[in-house]
């Protein structure tokens, strides 16, 4: 599915929340792609993932990134948020995308029905990033 929505917003179709974002590996710098869904909490955005993915590895190295949307093009600064905070973050995520929740149930971060309060409790396992321009 991540290759499928990376390709039409490559073409300029962008749909549902889905951005895509590009940040440099670790070890080569090359840049890697993956899907995300940027939220907004008190007018900040944020994006949402679980802590051990290679993404939020390379993120959390580089501290920064390239987000699209369709063609539009934005580099930015990635801030991690650490628990506590991020738990009161992380609990708007299932109200404002509430399609991606199921990527958290299936990981097993959340139970169903992956209510905000859980997305909270979950919050040390989760990484949270807040996105800046």
């Amino acid at each position: 599915m991540s290759r499928l929505i990376i390709g039409l917003q490559r073409v300029g179709i962008a749909f549902f929340s889905f951005h895509v974002l590009r940040v440099p590996g670790r070890r080569t710098g090359n840049m890697r792609t993956t899907v995300v869904s940027p939220f907004t909490v008190d007018g900040k955005r944020y994006l949402l993932s679980f802590g051990q993915l290679d993404w939020v590895r390379n993120a959390r190295a580089a501290r920064w990134g390239m987000l699209s949307r369709g063609r539009k093009e934005t580099r930015v600064a990635l801030v991690e948020i650490p628990p506590p905070t991020s738990g009161s973050i992380a609990r708007e995520f299932p109200r404002q995308i509430p399609a991606g929740v199921q990527f958290f149930v299936r990981l097993g971060l959340v139970d169903q029905p992956g209510r905000p309060d859980q997305f909270e409790a979950a919050a040390s396992r989760l990484a949270v990033f807040r996105v800046d321009p």
